[in-house]
């Protein structure tokens, strides 16, 4: 009992700092997609939603209404509240939101009712005191961005066993931001084919219910807008840890969505594809590990992933150092690396080599560590294919051994007590 609230308290002590640190350094939090949020959502009103942009704080690249237009209704009521409330509300939020995150994480990886005792209690404090000084969620912070409310959703979704709450919230999370439509495969791979269509029918409903509220405005989105990345931001910049980001600035120009592109998507949905099939292998019907893979894919194959999408992080080393591979000595370094490198944030110290966010002419070495993220995901992969085969070999090995008896080829998950 002490002990967890020792880790409450620490949570509650790291929560203080950051917040000081953010709101009262002059680089801290400038809170500018929230502003996005709440007056891009408010423009909609005088029937200018997408010609809406915010550059009060980012001068050099004023920040357009980027969202489908069902995110608009969805945070029109933020401008009716008095924005320094509004944005401290949302900080403790988010922050709550992670702790919630984490909790779901451990509860797919111990259980429920496990994760739910004193001690895995106190460990999902600490991992959220740690936690938010993490690249994704400090800059998630600083902007007010909604990302680890998505990943929340997602983790509902992927937890329910009700087809129509996954599908119908993975949908709906689809129609706010579309970088969680990518959970359709999520479905797929665990043959959950009522939540995969009613995912696809949830954000047909949001698409023809802004159309029918917003009228010309929802039309410019969905005919002008949708899909184009440019209008995002610049491709290029090392805060973009996509595929297609880390290639750009490789090849020293944005290679758009051509051959090189495809070919890299091709090699990522592959060793995606790989890792699954390995996963079934070491730990059957892992939940949390085959999400993570989707999402983790859909973050190198999006045109634009900026850090703070990288959330899907957290429960990734959740789920290294407390899943099925925790006493496996490569999810151990794989996890440590990670670590490292969302601690300190690589994008961010390379972000103090570029003059300008369109800045794509750069050394090579640090072109090469501007592809960190995506390298980061292809060695994750790399570790399940691996461990994978090696547990076929293994069940192979006891069965061809005299009086070997033939066993299920997928190891099992070790008990992830600390």
């Amino acid at each position: 009992m002490h002990r967890t609230w020792g880790c409450a308290a620490l949570l509650i002590v790291s929560v203080v700092v950051r917040l000081t640190w953010g709101f009262l350094t002059p680089n801290g939090m400038n809170l500018v997609d929230l502003h996005v949020y709440a007056d891009g959502a408010a423009a909609l009103l005088q029937g200018h939603l997408y010609d809406f942009t915010y550059s009060e704080d980012t001068p050099d690249f004023p920040l357009p209404f980027t969202y489908p237009p069902f995110a608009a209704l969805v945070f029109l009521p933020l401008h009716l509240v008095p924005f320094g409330v509004l944005g401290v509300a949302w900080q403790l939020l988010t922050v709550a939101a992670l702790f919630a995150v984490v909790r779901l994480a451990l509860e797919l990886i111990v259980g429920p009712e496990r994760a739910h005792s004193r001690t895995w209690t106190g460990i999902a404090l600490l991992w959220t005191a740690v936690g938010i000084w993490t690249e994704p969620v400090r800059t998630t912070l600083d902007y007010g961005q909604i990302n680890v409310f998505l990943v929340l959703g997602v983790m509902i979704a992927a937890r329910s066993a009700r087809w129509w709450v996954s599908g119908g919230l993975v949908g709906i999370l689809a129609g706010i931001k579309l970088t969680p439509a990518i959970t359709g495969l999520y479905f797929l791979a665990q043959r959950r084919w009522r939540a995969a269509v009613f995912s696809a029918v949830s954000f047909a409903a949001t698409v023809l219910v802004s159309w029918l509220v917003l009228g010309s405005q929802a039309a410019t989105y969905f005919t002008s807008f949708f899909g184009d990345a440019d209008r995002i931001g610049p491709v290029v910049s090392v805060w973009n840890q996509s595929l297609r980001g880390a290639l750009s600035r490789l090849a020293g120009e944005d290679i758009g969505n051509g051959v090189l592109w495809l070919a890299g998507a091709t090699v990522c949905a592959a060793l995606a594809v790989a890792a699954w099939r390995a996963l079934d292998r070491i730990a059957p019907g892992d939940r949390l590990g085959t999400l993570l893979i989707v999402q983790l894919f859909g973050l190198l194959v999006s045109p634009i992933s900026w850090v703070h999408h990288w959330v899907w992080v957290a429960p990734m080393l959740l789920w290294l150092v407390h899943g099925p591979l925790a006493r496996e000595t490569a999810a151990r370094v794989v996890a440590v690396g990670w670590a490292l490198i969302t601690l300190i944030g690589v994008p961010w110290v390379l972000s103090i080599a570029q003059d300008s966010i369109w800045d794509v002419e750069r050394p090579a070495p640090l072109a090469w560590l501007g592809a960190i993220n995506v390298a980061g995901v292809l060695v994750f992969y790399g570790l399940l294919v691996g461990v994978g085969r090696r547990n076929r070999r293994d069940a192979a090995g006891a069965t061809a051994r005299p009086g070997g008896l033939p066993g299920r080829s997928g190891a099992q998950a070790p008990d992830p007590t600390p």
